[in-house]
């Protein structure tokens, strides 16, 4: 068998880990969740984990694509996955600890989480950005993972091996606005947690971030209807740093953001 390995002695790039390959069923055992799970990235990534063995929760405001995940999980033979649509966008407090909750009736604790969901709205000048859009953006993509990790980290401390992973998004340009800010906020958070629960402390946990760059997602397309098609990879193509932030290969490496800082987004 061909494993992709990382050397140890070299902080991981986005193009290397393009082509990490763990061990069969390295996942085997595993409780995951992961957001925004119906489709794009956080789709292809929570059949990535599955099909490596692990036990998954899929969150996400789409059912049908749930359904259709569910229904992909199944026939390959992976473990049954546990649907969760819920929405973001109007979700409580109240909501956020009851999925804590049952995360621990039915498995007692968190192996892995991935704040994944994502949701930018519409890219326009500053001085028309709505109100409502800020609002929508804010609780999507900053208040709803900011609160679900802080009620799932006392099921990942109850982990031997606890792995967060956020989906990051360099972003800081003309007419991304609230986005933009939500995305920063999410890597400023992603550094607090990796300082606060840093391997030298008595409840460690792997904080790791990952920007993938542009991936042809059903978002980038029609924030970008003029890309030609194969102008970036597909989401099943960007699924090796996923893997191995969730891998034993990646615990030297909490606190770090895997991307490549070279082109345009």
């Amino acid at each position: 068998m061909n494993t992709q390995k990382i050397p140890g002695a070299q902080a991981p790039s986005l193009h290397q880990l393009l082509a990490f390959t763990p061990e069969p069923g390295f996942l085997a055992d595993r409780v995951v969740l992961v957001t925004g799970a119906a489709d794009g990235i956080g789709r292809s990534v929570a059949a990535a984990y599955a099909r490596h063995g692990a036990q998954t929760i899929l969150l996400d405001w789409h059912r049908s694509g749930l359904e259709e995940a569910y229904k992909q999980f199944v026939e390959s033979g992976w473990p049954e996955p546990v649907l969760c649509p819920v929405d973001f966008s109007s979700m409580t407090l109240a909501h956020l600890r009851d999925i804590a909750t049952e995360v621990e009736r039915r498995f007692g604790l968190l192996d892995g989480l991935l704040n994944n969901a994502a949701w930018a709205g519409e890219l326009t000048p500053f001085e028309h950005y709505a109100p409502k859009t800020w609002a929508k953006v804010m609780n999507v993509n900053l208040a709803a993972p900011f609160f679900l990790t802080q009620w799932l980290m006392p099921l990942l401390r109850k982990s031997t091996d606890p792995v967060v992973v956020f989906s990051l998004h360099a972003c800081a340009k003309a007419y991304w606005n609230g986005f933009a800010m939500a995305k920063a906020g999410q890597e400023a958070l992603m550094q607090v947690l990796a300082r606060e629960y840093a391997p030298d402390t008595s409840h460690p946990v792997r904080v790791i971030g990952i920007d993938p760059g542009p991936v042809m997602t059903t978002g980038r397309r029609q924030n970008y209807p003029g890309e030609k098609p194969g102008a970036h990879p597909l989401p099943d193509q960007v699924t090796g740093p996923y893997l191995f932030a969730m891998s034993a290969e990646a615990k030297a490496w909490s606190g770090r953001v895997i991307r490549d800082d070279a082109g345009d987004r």
